[in-house]
C-alpha cells in the first residue's frame, strides 16, 4: 500500500480532515509527555551529538550527519553513526555504511552505542532520536527544511510534527536547509531566546553523463518535490517526474515499467542517492544524484560543535 502525505499538512492549508484530527493529535501528545515523565535517560561516556527533527522526513537529516562526521574526523576525533534499524528504511542504512567507516545500527540505540564504546570510538553521532528519551544528548541539533517549515503547525495527524514548534527548546543548534527565512527566524528566537541558527544547502557533485541529458526523475523521500526542485536549479532537464512514498519498497515490475516510459520518451531515468541503494537489491543500477550538505558560517558552527564534545 503506498500512503502519502495528505495535502492538509502543507504550509497554511487547513481543511476539515485536519481539525477532525485534532483531538487524536492532542491525545497522542499527552501519551508522549507521560512517557517522557516516567521513562529512565542513560548517560554515556562520551559525547552523543543528536541530529534530529520535528517534520515528519525530508529535512536533510542524513546529509547533515555525514557531513558533521567528516567535521569530527578533520578535528582528529574518531567519530561512529548510530541509527536505530528500521526494517524499511534499508536505503538510509546503505547510505551511510558506503560513507561511513564507523557505523553502527541496532533495534535498541542504546545497545548500538554501547558497541561504540567497546570500538574505541570517541563521539557518538546519532541519526535521528530527537524524541528517544532513554539516551543523555550532549549536543542536539534539529533540521528543518526551508519550503516545508513546520507546514500547517500541528502534531501527527492533524499535521505533520513529531511534537510541537516549543520542543526546540530542546536543541542548541538548528539548521535550515534552504534560503534564509527571517520570519520563521524571528518565531524561532521567541522561543528559544539563545538558540544557534544556521543555514545549509545542497551542494551537488554533478557527473559530466549529465549534461545534455534529458531525464524522467523519480523518487521515494520525504519530501521528493524538493528533490526535482534541486536537479532543476542545477539545469537538469527534467521531462517526466514520478512520486513514491518515503522509503517505499519499489517492485521489480513498477521499475521496469519506468524504464519502458523513458525509452518510449527517449530519456533516462534518475533518482535519489537513497532510492539508488534500494534499487541495488532488486538488481537495478539507476542514475543517481549525489550530493553533499554546505554549512554557512560553518566555521561558527564547528567552534559550537568542539565547545560541547570537549
Amino acid at each position: 500500500m503506498k500512503l502519502y502525505k495528505p495535502n492538509f499538512w502543507k504550509k497554511n492549508y487547513y481543511n476539515i480532515y485536519s481539525l477532525i484530527l485534532l483531538p487524536v493529535s492532542i491525545l497522542i501528545q499527552l501519551l508522549n509527555l507521560i512517557k517522557k515523565a516516567i521513562i529512565t535517560t542513560k548517560k554515556f561516556n562520551i559525547p552523543v551529538i543528536c541530529i534530529g527533527n520535528i517534520y515528519i522526513g525530508g529535512t536533510g537529516k542524513t546529509p547533515l550527519t555525514l557531513e558533521i562526521y567528516n567535521i569530527l574526523k578533520n578535528m582528529n576525533k574518531n567519530p561512529a553513526i548510530v541509527k536505530k534499524f528500521y526494517k524499511n528504511q534499508y536505503d538510509e542504512i546503505e547510505l551511510i555504511k558506503n560513507k561511513a567507516k564507523n557505523f553502527f545500527t541496532n533495534l535498541s540505540r542504546q545497545k548500538a552505542i554501547e558497541e561504540v564504546q567497546n570500538n574505541n570510538c570517541d563521539i557518538v553521532i546519532l541519526d535521528d532520536g530527537y524524541q528517544d528519551y532513554s539516551i543523555k544528548k550532549d549536543l542536539k541539533i534539529l533540521c528543518f527544511n526551508e519550503k516545508q517549515l513546520i507546514g500547517n503547525g500541528h502534531t501527527i495527524p492533524s499535521g505533520p510534527l513529531r511534537e510541537g514548534l516549543s520542543s526546540i527548546k530542546k536543541s542548541q543548534i538548528i539548521v535550515i536547509n534552504g534560503n534564509e527565512n527571517k520570519d520563521f527566524e524571528n518565531k524561532l528566537k521567541k522561543i528559544s531566546k539563545n538558540i544557534n541558527i544556521f543555514y545549509s544547502k545542497y551542494i551537488p557533485v554533478l557527473s559530466k553523463d549529465f549534461i545534455n541529458k534529458k531525464f524522467l526523475a523519480f523518487a521515494g523521500i520525504g519530501n521528493p518535490e524538493n528533490f526535482f526542485d534541486t536537479l532543476k536549479e542545477f539545469n537538469l532537464n527534467i521531462d517526466i517526474s514520478k512520486i513514491f512514498p518515503d522509503h517505499y519498497s519499489y517492485k521489480k515490475n513498477e521499475i521496469e515499467n519506468l524504464l519502458n516510459l523513458a525509452n518510449k520518451n527517449k530519456l533516462d531515468l534518475i533518482t535519489t542517492e537513497k532510492d539508488h541503494y534500494r534499487l541495488k537489491k532488486l538488481g537495478f543500477n539507476i542514475n543517481y544524484f549525489p550530493i553533499k550538505v554546505q554549512i554557512k558560517e560553518k566555521d561558527k558552527f564547528e567552534k559550537i560543535i568542539k565547545s560541547y564534545i570537549k
